[in-house]
């Protein structure tokens, strides 16, 4: 019995204790995250898609929840374009992104592995990485791909930004690597778009 009154009183001194000092929780605000991405840090994804241990920086499209807690910049994406280059105006502006971009590539099972990597984070649709490449600054090509990883059959598409051109012949990275969940990842649908020259 005085086993009992004295775990009912620890119980009762544990959540006084809790309800009178609760954990530190520290909200951040969508303008402090994305204010936080900048090219320096590659926009939040400093390794590239193919390295171990890289996470994606963003998520650029509807629905912010379906993204694991990634930075949203659906209403933010202007601000990369204007920390990078203050006179700079979203390209997008002046033409359709169709217009714009010639498709190199498409429904390979392998993405890019090259130079002149800029940030790569997660989309709805390919318009979404055309728009992220207009806004961030100095990219001429991206790669769009499903990087089918135990995400639950999530329909988001990578997208890989780069300051350079790209072949087929540099979608070496297939995957291959373990995720958390024991799975190996692999690459479907594979597409990359080189900013025409004329844009």
């Amino acid at each position: 019995m005085l086993s009992l009154l004295l775990i009912a009183t620890l119980a009762s001194i544990s959540t006084a204790t809790y309800v009178l000092s609760p954990p530190d929780i520290r909200y951040e605000s969508t303008e402090s995250i994305v204010a936080s991405l900048s090219a320096s840090n590659h926009h939040g994804a400093p390794l590239p898609p193919s390295s171990f241990g890289s996470t994606p920086g963003w998520y650029f499209g509807d629905a912010p929840g379906s993204a694991d807690d990634l930075p949203w910049l659906k209403d933010e994406v202007s601000d990369i374009r204007c920390r990078a280059d203050p006179a700079a105006t979203p390209a997008s502006q002046s033409q359709s992104p169709a217009a714009r971009y010639s498709i190199i590539f498409s429904g390979l099972t392998g993405a890019i592995q090259g130079s002149g990597y800029l940030t790569y984070g997660l989309v709805d649709t390919v318009s979404d990485c055309e728009t992220m490449c207009d806004n961030v600054s100095g990219c001429v090509f991206f790669n769009s791909y499903h990087d089918v990883n135990g995400k639950n059959g999530s329909p988001l598409l990578t997208c890989s930004l780069y300051d350079t051109p790209h072949t087929a012949d540099e979608a070496t990275n297939t995957g291959g690597q373990t995720q958390p969940d024991g799975s190996v990842n692999y690459i479907t649908d594979s597409d990359g778009y080189v900013l025409n020259s004329s844009s």
